[in-house]
């Protein structure tokens, strides 16, 4: 065996249990939850102004600056600005709306692998105020809600 083989066979098991630990979770979309959490599913897309927020600020795109209409994706798209989160309606449509990984985390390891591990199961206040805060509250005069 050649030096560089074994240099290359020695990096692989070094390196593989490394990268395979390291896996990220991606944001994969509502829609992935549907067949394991239908009811919660159903509910969420039934009930929640979350589940359709993306038709709120499609309504107010001409009215702002593309700075501003980007700016809204924070909190009315799915991981926006984060791996794997959303980009665009065309790149990324099962993102577009607020759906169960913008409470839950990303949810592509859960989805792979069905362990409750591998989601934010616990989901309180706190977390909700990420959009939920006091300066949005005001300019925009709503309250959250936890359901």
């Amino acid at each position: 065996m050649s030096e560089t083989v074994k240099i290359g066979v020695f990096c692989c098991v070094l390196l593989f249990p490394i990268l395979c630990a390291s896996q990220e979770a991606l944001y994969v979309g509502s829609e992935a939850c549907r067949d394991c959490h239908e009811t919660e599913y159903d509910n969420y897309m039934q009930y929640s102004k979350k589940a359709h927020s993306f038709q709120s600020i499609k309504k107010m795109e001409k009215k702002l600056t593309p700075k501003e209409y980007k700016g809204c994706f924070e909190c009315h798209t799915t991981g926006f600005g984060k791996p794997g989160g959303f980009v665009s309606e065309t790149e990324t449509p099962a993102l577009k709306d607020a759906g169960c990984e913008v409470c839950h985390g990303p949810g592509s390891l859960h989805a792979e692998t069905e362990d409750p591990e591998d989601i934010s199961r616990e989901v309180a206040m706190e977390d909700c105020h990420v959009c939920h805060n006091e300066n949005r509250i005001k300019d925009f005069d709503f309250k959250p809600l936890l359901y």
